[in-house]
C-alpha cells in the first residue's frame, strides 16, 4: 500500500506550449535519466531500442492523455530505470552468444514498456488544450535530443563508460523508486 502512495516523483499538470513541453521531460528526474536509460542502452545493444522507445512513447502518451493510468505508476516507472541497467550488464554477458537476438528482442520489449510507463504519466499531466502540440511537439525535441545523444556520446566512449552508466542505473531507479519510503519512515520515528 505504502509503495503505492507514496510521492515519489510526484507528477502534476505540465505547463502548456513548447517551451513547457521541450524543459518537461528535462527536468523530472525520472524521465531524463529514463531517457539517458534508453540511450545507452541502445548504444551498447542495438540502435533498434531507440525505435522500441518510439513506439513505448506513442502508446503510452496516447494512454495517459485518455487520463487511463496504473497504480503505483511513479515506483514502476523508477525502476524502469534500474531495469535498463540490469538489461545493459545482462547484454554485455551475452554480447558473443547466439541468444544475442533474443536477447535484443527482450531488451527492446523492457525499453518499450519502460518509456510506455513514463510516456503514460507525461499523457496523464500534458495540458489539454490549445497548446497540446505544441507541448508535444517539444516534448519529442527534447526527448529525441537526450535519448539520441546518449546513444552517439557513448558510441564513442569506452565500453566501461556503458558499464559504469549501467550500474549508475540500477542504482538511480532504486534510489527514485524506494528513496522517498526512507524520507517517510525517517519522519515517522521523529
Amino acid at each position: 500500500m505504502i509503495l503505492g502512495t507514496h510521492p515519489a516523483l510526484a507528477h502534476g499538470s505540465a505547463a502548456g506550449g513548447a517551451l513547457g513541453g521541450l524543459t518537461h521531460p528535462l527536468l523530472g528526474l525520472d524521465h531524463l535519466f529514463m531517457l539517458m536509460a534508453a540511450g545507452t542502452a541502445a548504444s551498447f545493444i542495438s540502435s533498434q531500442l531507440l525505435l522500441w522507445a518510439l513506439g513505448g512513447a506513442v502508446i503510452g502518451a496516447a494512454v495517459g492523455f485518455t487520463g487511463f493510468t496504473i497504480a503505483s505508476a511513479e515506483v514502476l516507472a523508477a525502476l524502469a530505470i534500474s531495469m535498463l541497467g540490469g538489461v545493459i550488464l545482462l547484454a554485455d554477458r551475452y554480447a558473443n552468444t547466439s541468444n544475442y537476438n533474443i536477447l535484443t528482442t527482450i531488451s527492446g520489449a523492457v525499453v518499450g514498456a519502460g518509456i510506455s510507463i513514463h510516456a503514460m504519466l507525461h499523457g496523464l499531466e500534458a495540458p489539454k488544450d490549445a497548446s497540446t502540440l505544441l507541448w508535444w511537439s517539444g516534448a519529442l525535441v527534447s526527448s529525441v535530443l537526450v535519448c539520441g545523444g546518449t546513444y552517439l556520446l557513448l558510441k564513442k566512449l569506452p565500453i566501461t563508460w556503458t558499464k559504469a552508466a549501467a550500474i549508475a542505473f540500477l542504482a538511480i531507479g532504486g534510489l527514485l523508486a524506494f528513496g522517498p519510503l526512507g524520507l517517510l519512515a525517517g519522519g515517522a520515528g521523529a
